[in-house]
């Protein structure tokens, strides 16, 4: 059986002035891995996810809408979402996150 290994995620996505990057950095039949970087004030407006996800920040905070809660998310926080669940994500500072999107 094969492995993959990632020593440190943040190394692997730049956070750059008024943006925000997303990069794949992991993907099979079991998973999907999504690292994004925030720069203060950037968000993704309310989406969905047709599949249950993790979110986990590594670095900074977010604030997160889901449904109707509101909250802070910030370094070793995370949530699980069911899929179809609507929600957005603001960055309150420079952060990183790591997406873990599970199919069904």
């Amino acid at each position: 059986m094969g492995h993959t290994l990632i020593d440190d995620v943040s190394e692997r996505i730049d956070i750059v002035e008024d943006g925000t990057l997303s990069r794949v950095l992991h993907r099979d039949d079991k998973v999907r891995l999504v690292a994004f970087g925030f720069d203060t004030g950037q968000e993704l407006s309310e989406h969905t996810a047709s599949v249950p996800a993790l979110i986990q920040v590594l670095s900074g905070r977010v604030e997160m809408s889901v449904g109707d809660d509101r909250f802070e998310l910030a370094p070793s926080g995370w949530l699980r979402m069911d899929a179809h669940l609507p929600h957005s994500v603001l960055a309150l500072e420079p952060t990183v996150l790591l997406l873990t999107m599970l199919p069904d």
